[in-house]
């Protein structure tokens, strides 16, 4: 029994050394063959165990020997560096000395590269915008060189380099006051691009074929703008491109600074964007005036001809009914037997019938010279609320597009005034026409009472 017991402690013991791999491979059918097993893996671990402190101790005396050769590499690099420290300490010192030698040297020599790189720098600037360069493009590409040799104070410009610069300023100055021709491809509003003729007039203006043209110095490109000028200036445009001796011709004084006068001319409103602009009431106003000068004329060319038959009249004894003056001397003398006060009441009567179609149109002239300004008046204060709330919405950041919108709320006082003037000048001369031809009717009848006075008198 005690034998059983010391086999089972010796199996449990010598199961818990027993590796798993070695447990899994081989499995033991006795005690006896459970203690060989053992004892082979103990002996095997102890190899194992031993190779590992080999190996640690190996690489351990390598780390010893990586650390030294670290540790002389490092006093090798110290000394390295002391040594290119003292060299640059002493190349330090004889760069500041050769640099004050050669500003000693250079003298004089220093202000004149400093009026030459301001030169060089304004002519690059110059350059940069002019419109020569739509010609001759990459001019002051030298002058960068040119400007950082100057700077540099260790490369010196050359002679060439410097005469080069004199030479581009002369080249530039005269150019600016030639017109010459040159062909080179130019960007079309739709977007084609088209070899043709250009005329460059000076340093200002490019046109072809009738046309203005703008230089974008930004991509070298020649580009014909969407929007002319005037009539006036594109006659010219085209004149001087075929001419043979001096012409007129619409110059942009602002051309080399961005053509703003040309700007300002092109954005000018035509006449229809002017009408546009006064809105739903500007057009009321045009439709108002129309109406009323379209009468005034008709009135006028009436009264004339009603004038020129009742002047006809005055110089005939007969009565003739095709005529104001004759309707009413017609009155007369179908009452000729009646009294001066029945006489005076039937000529009243006469005129009165008359004064209707004689002063025809005046009212409507004289409420259409009166309601046009009043119209636009509305039209301006409707014009100023809408733009007020543009600028309460938008803010007022930019003051031209708040000018833009007082100035087209405006265009409907102009509109006003501008039918109301006419309108009243027709109304003046109708009216004038109506009274003289009145008053000829009432000077007749009146003297016609006083002959039947008379005659009635001496009865």
């Amino acid at each position: 029994m005690k034998m059983n017991f010391v086999k089972a402690c010796v199996l449990l013991a010598a199961a818990g050394f027993i590796s798993g791999a070695v447990f899994a491979q081989e499995k033991a059918t006795s005690v006896d063959q459970l203690v060989e097993m053992v004892k082979k893996s103990q002996v095997g671990e102890s190899a194992e165990h031993k190779q590992r402190e080999q190996e640690f101790l190996r690489d351990k005396n390598n780390q010893a020997n990586l650390l030294a050769q670290a540790k002389a590499t490092r006093a090798a690099e110290e000394a390295r560096s002391a040594v290119l420290d003292k060299k640059y300490a002493e190349q330090q010192l004889l760069v500041t000395q050769k640099k004050q030698q050669l500003q000693e040297r250079l003298g004089s020599m220093r202000e004149l590269f400093g009026h030459l790189t301001s030169t060089a720098g304004d002519l690059r600037a110059k350059l940069d915008v002019s419109i020569v360069s739509a010609q001759y493009p990459n001019r002051g590409d030298f002058l960068e060189v040119l400007i950082e040799k100057m700077n540099s104070g260790v490369n010196l410009p050359d002679i060439e380099e410097i005469e080069r610069l004199w030479s581009e300023i002369l080249f530039e100055l005269a150019e600016s006051g030639k017109v010459v021709s040159f062909t080179t491809d130019v960007i079309k509003p739709s977007g084609e691009t088209v070899s043709q003729t250009v005329v460059r007039v000076g340093g200002y203006n490019l046109v072809s074929e009738g046309k203005y043209l703008s230089y974008n110095v930004d991509t070298d490109k020649i580009i014909e703008l969407e929007r002319q000028p005037d009539a006036d200036f594109t006659s010219s445009a085209a004149a001087i491109q075929n001419a043979t001796s001096a012409v007129d011709f619409g110059v942009d004084p602002t051309g080399p600074a961005g053509g703003q006068l040309l700007t300002a001319l092109i954005d000018k409103p035509t006449f229809m964007e002017r009408l546009d602009q006064g809105g739903k009431v500007g057009y009321v106003i045009v439709a108002v005036g129309v109406i009323g000068v379209l009468l005034g004329i008709f009135r006028v060319l009436v009264l004339f001809a009603v004038s020129g038959k009742v002047k006809a009249q005055l110089k005939s004894s007969t009565p003739n009914s095709n005529n104001p003056l004759g309707r009413v001397l017609k009155v007369a003398q179908e009452n000729k037997s009646v009294d001066t006060e029945t006489l005076e009441l039937k000529m009243e009567e006469a005129i009165l019938k008359e004064r209707p179609s004689i002063e025809s149109g005046l009212a409507i002239l004289k409420i259409i010279a009166a309601v046009a300004p009043l119209l636009g008046l509305l039209g301006t204060v409707t014009g100023m609320i809408e733009t007020f709330q543009a600028i309460t919405i938008f803010g007022a950041g930019d003051p031209k597009n708040m000018a833009g919108g007082i100035s087209a709320a405006l265009v409907t006082t102009v509109q006003g005034l501008v039918v109301a003037i006419p309108v009243v000048l027709m109304h003046t001369l109708v009216n004038g026409r109506a009274k003289a031809v009145t008053h000829i009717l009432e000077e007749q009848a009146t003297g016609i009472v006083a002959e039947n006075a008379e005659r009635s008198a001496r009865k």
